[in-house]
C-alpha cells in the first residue's frame, strides 16, 4: 500500500491496541504504544532508501528482505529495543506485541496488491501478489478517517470503535477476493482459451485490468461495470531475438525481470544497432507502458547503456536521446 494508507493504519492499530491495558497504564506507555504501532507500520518501506543507488537497485529490493519472514520479527525487536530506553516503564513484552502486529499487518496487506511482495524471503525469492486491492484504495483510507471520526466522538473506546474498523477491513478485502476470483472464472469460461489469465485491481472499485498470455500474442484489456473491453495487444515474437536474449545481461533489464513475470520485449532496429523495450503488461494504460526497461545494443548484440522506471513515452525518447548524446 502506499505510504498514507500505511500510516493511518498505525493510528488505527494504536486506537485498536487500547484493549490492552498495557496502553492505558499510563501516559508515557500510551506515547510508546503510539509511536510503536506507526513506526512498525512504517518501517518495512525503510528500503525506498535504495532509491539513492538508482531505479535498478531500489527495483531489485523493494518489497525484498524488508518484507521478508525474518525482518517479520527482526523489525520488532529493533523498535522495542530503542523504545525500551526511553520509555523505561513500559511493558516491553507488550509493546513488542503489538509492534510485531504493525509490521505483521504492513507486509500483510502489501500482498494484497498487484506490486506484492517477497515475504517469503529466504524460503523463496518468488513474488506474491494478490491482485486484490489497488495500491491506494480509497475505502480502505476512508474507512480509517470514519474510525478517527468516530474515536474523536467517542474517546473512551477506540479499542472497540477500531475493532468495528477492522471487522469491515476484513469483509471488504474478502469481497474484493470473491469479485477478483468470479472474474477470473468468468473469463477462462467466456473466452475458452488456453494460457495465463489475471485480473488486476485499479483505483475504482467497478474497473478491472486483464491480461490474457498465449503463445504467440499478450491480450490487455479492462472489465468495466462488468463489461470487457480489449484495449490491446503484443505479440511475443521478439522473445527469442538475439538482441532480446542478450539484453538480460544489461543491469537494469535483469532488475526489471527479477521483479515481474509479466515482462515482453519489443525490438528496434537502429542505426547503432538495436534499441530493446521490456514492457510490463500489468500496468497498460491508454495504449501505452509507464513500467519500462530499456536496453541500448550495439550490432554485435552488446548492451552500452539501459535504464529502467516509471516514465511517459515522451520521457522515454527523451532518455534514450539523452545517454545517445
Amino acid at each position: 500500500m502506499d505510504t498514507g494508507t500505511h500510516f493511518v493504519m498505525g493510528l488505527g492499530l494504536f486506537g485498536l491496541a487500547h484493549l490492552d491495558p498495557a496502553v492505558t497504564a499510563h501516559q508515557e506507555a500510551s506515547q510508546a504504544f503510539l509511536i510503536a504501532t506507526v513506526v512498525g507500520s512504517q518501517i518495512p518501506d525503510a528500503d525506498t532508501l535504495y532509491r539513492f543507488g538508482g531505479n535498478a537497485a531500489y527495483i531489485r529490493n523493494h518489497r525484498g528482505w524488508s518484507h521478508s519472514l525474518p525482518m517479520l520479527f527482526a523489525w520488532p525487536t529493533l523498535i522495542t529495543w530503542v523504545l525500551s530506553m526511553f520509555f523505561t516503564n513500559t511493558d516491553w513484552k507488550q509493546l513488542w506485541f503489538w509492534t510485531f502486529v504493525a509490521v505483521f499487518i504492513h507486509i500483510f496487506i502489501d500482498l494484497f496488491n498487484t506490486y506484492g511482495t517477497q515475504a517469503l524471503r529466504p524460503l523463496s525469492s518468488r513474488w506474491v501478489s494478490w491482485n486484490v486491492i489497488n495500491i491506494f484504495d480509497p475505502f480502505i483510507f476512508a474507512l480509517h478517517l470514519v474510525g478517527f471520526l468516530l474515536w474523536w466522538a467517542l474517546p473512551q473506546n477506540p479499542g472497540y470503535t477500531f475493532s468495528l474498523i477492522y471487522l469491515f477491513l476484513i469483509a471488504y478485502i474478502g469481497w474484493r477476493s470473491w469479485i477478483r476470483y468470479r472474474l477470473v472464472s468468468r473469463l477462462k469460461q467466456e473466452l475458452n482459451e488456453p494460457g495465463r489469465y489475471t485480473v488486476t485491481p485499479t483505483v475504482h472499485w467497478n474497473v478491472w485490468n486483464v491480461i490474457v498470455e498465449q503463445p504467440h500474442r499478450v491480450k490487455m484489456g479492462e472489465i468495466r461495470g462488468g463489461q470487457l473491453f480489449w484495449t490491446g495487444q503484443l505479440s511475443t515474437k521478439d522473445l527469442d531475438h538475439p538482441a532480446v536474449i542478450h539484453s538480460k545481461k544489461a543491469d537494469s533489464i535483469d532488475a526489471f525481470l527479477s521483479f515481474t513475470s509479466y515482462g515482453y520485449p519489443q525490438v528496434f532496429s537502429r542505426p547503432y544497432g538495436y534499441e530493446v523495450r521490456w514492457l510490463d503488461v500489468r500496468y497498460h494504460y491508454k495504449k501505452h507502458f509507464p513500467f519500462v526497461a530499456v536496453a541500448l545494443l550495439d550490432s554485435e548484440y552488446t548492451p552500452f547503456h539501459s535504464f529502467v522506471g516509471w516514465m511517459s513515452e515522451d520521457q522515454l525518447e527523451k532518455k534514450v536521446q539523452h545517454l545517445l548524446s
